[in-house]
């Protein structure tokens, strides 16, 4: 489908793993209508999800927590095509303080305010042992984000109008875990 001005919504779906009738339905709830024998236009559904996802805007990002899981995070190459730009990296460490990840200087944790408002950032990633994920938290907060990810294994208090997504690792390795043996079991 890359390349392609025009695709139909029998590739949409096959691509998707629904029904051809479920994906125009649900592509109808969006205002994007397709032509019936022609299909949809690439740029312009693009265009759409793009601006129903969010993506359109570039939303800056603070990574904080630069040990191994921050510094490939930092070093992930996939979140400019998404929107994503991350735009600086704090650690709490004097040894990573200071040193360049990615392109990026590392800067001091209690810096976070002032880096969060010279990047306009409203994206922040925790990525911190869990004692320390609340702290960091409250920080980037009061700086302004309003979007976190977090990698640190416990919950975290926010005000209602900020937004919390977890990733925990060990759990999604659980589920595989789950799914694989059912399967051998079979």
């Amino acid at each position: 489908m890359r390349g392609s001005r025009v695709v139909t919504s029998e590739e949409l779906a096959a691509a998707a793993g629904v029904s051809p009738a479920q994906l125009r339905k649900d592509l109808s709830f969006l205002g994007s209508y397709g032509r019936r024998g022609v299909g949809y236009d690439v740029a312009h559904l693009e265009r759409q999800l793009g601006e129903v996802l969010g993506v359109q805007t570039r939303r800056a990002v603070v990574i904080v927590g630069i040990g191994y899981l921050g510094h490939a995070l930092a070093s992930y190459g996939g979140f400019a095509e998404r929107g994503f730009e991350v735009a600086a990296l704090v650690d709490a460490d004097p040894q990573v303080v200071g040193t360049t990840v990615a392109g990026l200087v590392v800067e001091p944790a209690d810096a976070i305010g002032r880096v969060v408002g010279r990047t306009s950032a409203s994206v922040g990633v925790i990525a911190v042992p869990a004692p320390h994920a609340q702290p960091v938290c409250d920080a980037l907060v009061g700086a302004g984000v309003t979007a976190l990810l977090t990698f640190a294994p416990r919950a975290l208090h926010v005000p209602e109008h900020v937004t919390v997504r977890q990733v925990d690792v060990a759990s999604e390795l659980q589920i595989l875990a789950f799914h694989d043996a059912r399967r051998r079991a079979r």
